[in-house]
């Protein structure tokens, strides 16, 4: 069974940095897709950031430039380097994964005070 264990969250003034890490174990193969979505209260889960096998990325046009995905595809772990944050990135950072099928985290939350 496949499970996703996300950790690095907390609270941070704005301006500061945070990583968040996800680690999945269960799978023996490594997942197509990894990254990372979140979601703040009342709002809707929106992408942040996501990387292919082969190193392909793509960001939430709100992060770009502040926020880095990374992964180690011999761990199965994706990482989120988050710089210069604000206080609108305050969520819950959710995992993701696809594989044979598409797995979820159950979150870390993020606070940026102001």
């Amino acid at each position: 069974q496949v499970q996703l264990v996300e950790s690095g969250g907390g609270l941070v003034q704005a301006g500061g940095s945070l990583r968040l890490s996800c680690a999945a174990s269960g799978s023996r193969f490594s997942f197509n897709i990894m990254g990372w979505y979140r979601q703040a209260p009342g709002k809707q889960r929106e992408l942040v950031a996501s990387m292919t096998s082969g190193g392909s990325t793509d960001y939430a046009d709100s992060v770009k430039g502040r926020f880095t995905i990374s992964r180690d595809n011999a761990k199965n772990t994706v990482y989120l380097q988050m710089n210069t944050l604000k206080p609108e990135d305050t969520a819950v950072y959710i995992c993701n994964a696809h594989g044979w099928s598409i797995y979820w985290g159950q979150g870390t939350q993020v606070t940026v005070s102001s």
